[in-house]
């Protein structure tokens, strides 16, 4: 190849490298939103035991069990009681008296009403809830 054509060529060879660089990465890192599961199981407790904000979540547990399973409870229940994720928190009454896991699960499911899908959910409630900011 000669010197003038080397030179055209550079900027093409750059450009779809660039390319192929930045189809290789997506925004998020997670290609496949099922991965985030936590793979919890067991069914959630039933909403009209409960009255209120709390019977509210327990319901959205019931309606997006997928959304929820895929959302660290940052109550850090997964260290003290052993849950796979936020989800676990409807499967036994732990969310009853947890502020955190209520809030979380309502701010769920008002992003999933909104359209949203798994993937901005879960960067939403992480960037509230990672750095303390529910308090």
């Amino acid at each position: 190849m000669s010197k003038m054509n080397l030179k055209h060529a550079a900027p093409v060879i750059f450009a779809f490298l660039m390319l192929f660089a930045l189809a290789s990465c997506s925004k998020t890192g997670v290609k496949d939103p099922t991965s985030l599961r936590g793979g919890e199981t067991r069914p959630t407790l039933s909403p009209l035991s409960y009255t209120g904000t709390t019977a509210v979540a327990y319901q959205a547990a019931r309606e997006i069990p997928e959304i929820l399973d895929s959302l660290y409870c940052y109550c850090e229940c997964a260290k003290h009681s052993g849950h796979k994720s936020l989800l676990s928190c409807y499967v036994d009454e732990h969310a009853v008296n947890c502020d955190i896991c209520i809030d979380e699960a309502l701010m769920a499911y008002d992003l999933h009403k909104q359209g949203k899908d798994v993937v901005a959910i879960r960067e939403a409630v992480d960037a509230r809830y990672s750095r303390g900011q529910h308090r």
